[in-house]
């Protein structure tokens, strides 16, 4: 088995990793953040001023732009907020930025069962620890997870994968049957 990193040429990952690393620019503590991924070819040809701010690989075949989503409508919560999203055909995907403690399993068997208390609990358990996950989708179904952890705060120390949040992704994925 070889141990040599591959580069990453898929367009969504690509798209995934560019969105997680301007969001993390903006530190810690931010509001939910979301994005429309579209076709960056369209964008351009669009707004040609933007082509002098591309990276190398946004000029890639199916390269995909993120767009962040501004004024979204007020909702109790990430799920109520991606239930009222419904995309254009001109978005090739989306992504959403989110912060959330987690704690160990231990300390979840443990919590109070008044929800305000949980969250008192949880926000002052030792062990806690931030993580802000950016999930991207596309049309397709494809999806991309990242995971970053504020106790581990680099670009080279965000975890990928197809699967960290998966009702996340279900819930972007959905935005796209409307």
């Amino acid at each position: 088995m070889s141990t040599e990193s591959r580069p990453v040429t898929d367009p969504l990952t690509l798209a995934a990793l560019d969105t997680e690393r301007h969001v993390a620019r903006g530190g810690w503590d931010q509001p939910t953040r979301l994005f429309a991924l579209v076709p960056t070819a369209e964008l351009v040809a669009q707004e040609p001023q933007l082509a002098a701010g591309l990276a190398t690989h946004d000029a890639a075949e199916g390269a995909l732009s993120a767009v962040e989503q501004d004024d979204l409508p007020d909702a109790s919560g990430i799920e109520e907020l991606l239930a009222r999203i419904a995309w254009p055909d001109q978005v090739a995907g989306c992504a959403v930025a989110v912060e959330r403690i987690v704690v160990p399993p231990s300390a979840e068997r443990d919590l109070p069962d008044d929800p305000d208390e949980a969250v008192r609990a949880i926000a002052d358990h030792p062990d806690r620890q931030d993580v802000r996950l950016l999930v991207a989708v596309h049309r397709d179904g494809s999806a991309r997870c990242l995971l970053r952890q504020r106790a581990h705060d680099s670009d080279d120390r965000v975890a990928l994968g197809e699967d960290i949040a998966p009702g996340l992704v279900h819930a972007l994925r959905a935005t796209f049957d409307a």
